[in-house]
């Protein structure tokens, strides 16, 4: 760190903080660390009496802080991610729009591990809204060696991006409530309005709903009208449990559905079946979903919804982090639930 004239500074980095004070009306650092002074911070510093300044000059191989924080957002802003000004080295990652959240986990560990790089996220596979921060990136030192910035530019190329948002689908979907006591009006059906309102959330609609009595071949029926007449994606509700009079796990199988899980490591949401009719996603959700603010069926609705093929393997890692704590106040998606 060397000690030049104010004058002769422009376009170095300035090594320490300056403070000014102006009488009654402000105290505080008028320049920070790692600053590059411009022409028209001269007149401001000579005002603040430093006819000197202690200065960082940056080498044919070196980047500033700042420099290497944007060349670096600009890598990892995948779809619908931007980033902040620069600060001290620092840039905030943020979503542009709703949608999942999706980072590249092996290019992130890569990426830490070169050294003199921050580079901290939230969780993927969790839907965000826009203005979502999705992460921080720092340089650690005032410079950085500009070969550790190329080699993350070639790690970067023909890979996912580090961050990215996917929007959700706006899919047609079929809805059918089982149960004899809903059917035959003995009780009012409280599973369709959860299920409506979750759907709603993402952008879809229901276009296809039926309520049905406990009969596996009703209920296969139902589903398969669903498919003839466009749905995307086919839910259906109750009758999940191991008992006899439980017929719809049997019903969406009798399809000729491939079934990807019947059960799932995720409490509460164990007894969710998810299948494919031709491609089309199929739901089994348990009684739990209608009750329960979040269950197995909120975690993978969104992946579903933006248009994500979801394997048994997806779901049996699923189990670290699928105890949700049922919170008084819940913070969902904020929170460990679901975060493999």
């Amino acid at each position: 760190m060397d000690s030049i004239k104010t004058e002769d500074a422009v376009g170095m980095v300035l090594g320490h903080d300056i403070t000014e004070i102006v009488p009654g009306e402000f105290k505080g650092i008028a320049f920070k660390k790692g600053h590059i002074i411009r022409e028209i911070d001269i007149e401001r510093l000579l005002r603040i009496g430093k006819e000197h300044v202690y200065v960082f000059e940056l080498s044919e191989g070196e980047f500033h802080e700042d420099q290497a924080a944007i060349r670096l957002g600009n890598l990892f802003a995948g779809s619908g991610v931007c980033f902040s000004e620069p600060g001290e080295g620092k840039i905030n990652i943020k979503s542009k729009c709703k949608g999942l959240l999706k980072i590249n986990r092996e290019l992130l560990d890569e990426v830490n591990d070169i050294g003199d790089i921050c580079l901290a996220t939230i969780h993927e596979n969790r839907y965000v809204t826009e203005d979502t921060l999705l992460g921080g990136c720092r340089i650690i030192p005032l410079t950085i060696e500009k070969d550790k910035i190329y080699a993350i530019e070639d790690m970067v190329k023909d890979k996912k991006p580090m961050f990215e948002i996917k929007s959700f689908l706006i899919l047609k979907v079929g809805l059918i409530i089982t149960g004899s006591e809903v059917y035959k009006g003995r009780i009012e059906d409280k599973f369709g309005p959860v299920i409506e309102n979750k759907v709603k959330f993402f952008g879809s609609e229901i276009f296809y709903k039926e309520i049905v009595p406990d009969e596996l071949e009703i209920i296969r029926d139902k589903i398969l009208e669903a498919k003839a007449k466009g749905a995307e994606l086919i839910i259906v509700t109750g009758g999940m449990s191991v008992d006899p009079d439980d017929k719809t796990p049997g019903a969406i199988k009798a399809t000729g559905a491939d079934i990807v899980t019947y059960g799932t490591p995720i409490l509460p949401g164990a007894m969710l079946l998810l299948a494919y009719l031709d491609g089309i996603p199929v739901f089994g959700l348990p009684g739990c979903v209608m009750f329960a603010h979040t269950t197995a069926f909120d975690l993978l609705l969104p992946r579903v919804l933006a248009g994500e093929r979801i394997h048994r393997k997806d779901i049996s890692r699923m189990g670290y982090g699928g105890q949700c704590l049922s919170c008084k106040v819940c913070t969902f998606p904020d929170c460990h639930f679901g975060k493999c």
